[in-house]
């Protein structure tokens, strides 16, 4: 989520101007977060926000073949504010190819609650700058075709990541935001232009050669609490047993909720937030959302079974991510355990990071 506040501090913040009922700019973001943490400084480098992680990054073992993030912000100067929303992000778009490169991000899933925030040219904008920096997107499109085709990573060896970004009302997805023939929007899995799970296959074995890897990334549910609905979880299932996906990679909830292995697939119901300007706000505290983790599955190249997953705890600190003390590793770690001890796995915190048992 780096648009808003984070936005405000990068090289070129964008319009500070929010539309919400109890914030006026995204300034105030800043000023609240300072209050709890202290100083943030400003036109920080672009390398600024990820803080710990690039070094981290470059340092991991085995080597990381690519990076998949849901960019949760329209990427636009556009003032075309989609009315009806309660909270709107964007981000200047001179902030985000040098901020997302700073760590590589291969591929943006766009499928989300925002992407469409400053209207169809500001969606426009969205692609194209990301696109002209080398940034794959899915997920979101002037027409369904385009919103439905998977962003294509190169792996090398002839091995590519194809990633397929989908949306859901249950995660605050405006329902005619759907990408429907000629219509521009967003890939939904439900609401009146939804895609089917066959569709969904054919889509996955239209692409997929022989050694690729097929990721769902898919933006549904609250944005807190680890409850996971019946019925996400059976169309969870479905995305790996009937449409053919190796990862189902979900986000919206602002903390990470538990993961599950299907038939040696791994199933992540949301990864939380990676990094946003929530420092200060105090609801929801129980949940810790200033802690964060990163997600570093092992797939096995040929088959797509999940070898193993590591998680990086991390927090959001000044705006800025750190590796987080151990006594809040500790704490992911047992949150994590309990969550995933539901789907007949676990979690121990083992040199640092955390490891998932399944």
């Amino acid at each position: 989520m780096l648009g808003r506040g984070i936005d405000q501090i990068l090289k070129r913040p964008g319009d500070a101007t929010l539309h919400e009922g109890y914030m006026r700019s995204a300034v105030d973001y800043v000023d609240i977060a300072e209050r709890v943490n202290g100083p943030i400084p400003r036109n920080v480098s672009n390398a600024y926000v990820w803080g710990d992680v690039p070094l981290m990054l470059r340092t991991a073992t085995p080597r990381i073949d690519a990076i998949v993030i849901n960019l949760e912000t329209a990427v636009t100067t556009s003032d075309d504010l989609w009315r009806g929303k309660a909270v709107h992000y964007r981000m200047h778009p001179a902030n985000a190819a040098p901020v997302l490169s700073a760590i590589g991000v291969n591929c943006c899933a766009l499928a989300n609650n925002h992407v469409l925030d400053w209207g169809l040219g500001g969606l426009d904008e969205t692609v194209r700058t990301l696109r002209a920096a080398g940034i794959a997107t899915a997920g979101a499109g002037l027409t369904r075709a385009t919103a439905a085709a998977p962003a294509v990573v190169e792996l090398g060896a002839q091995r590519r990541l194809l990633v397929f970004s989908l949306g859901s009302t249950t995660a605050g997805v405006p329902p005619e935001w759907g990408a429907s023939g000629s219509k521009p929007g967003v890939l939904m899995l439900d609401g009146p232009f939804r895609v089917s799970l066959a569709e969904l296959h054919a889509l996955v074995h239209a692409h997929k050669r022989p050694g690729d890897l097929a990721i769902a990334s898919v933006h549904w549910g609250s944005n807190w609490g680890y409850e996971i609905p019946p019925e996400r979880r059976r169309v969870a299932h479905a995305l790996v047993d009937q449409a053919g996906f190796d990862l189902v990679h979900g986000h919206s909830s602002h903390h990470p909720i538990g993961v599950e292995v299907r038939n040696r697939k791994l199933i992540v119901f949301s990864c939380g937030d990676f990094i946003n300007d929530y420092e200060g706000i105090e609801h929801h505290a129980v949940f810790r959302g200033d802690l964060a983790l990163a997600f570093l599955p092992s797939l096995d190249s040929a088959t797509g079974e999940l070898r193993s997953l590591e998680m990086w705890p991390l927090q959001i600190r000044r705006f800025q991510l750190v590796r987080a003390a151990p006594v809040d590793a500790a704490w992911l770690a047992a949150i994590m355990d309990r969550e995933c001890a539901k789907f007949g796995g676990g979690v121990e915190l083992r040199g640092g990071s955390l490891w998932l048992i399944f």
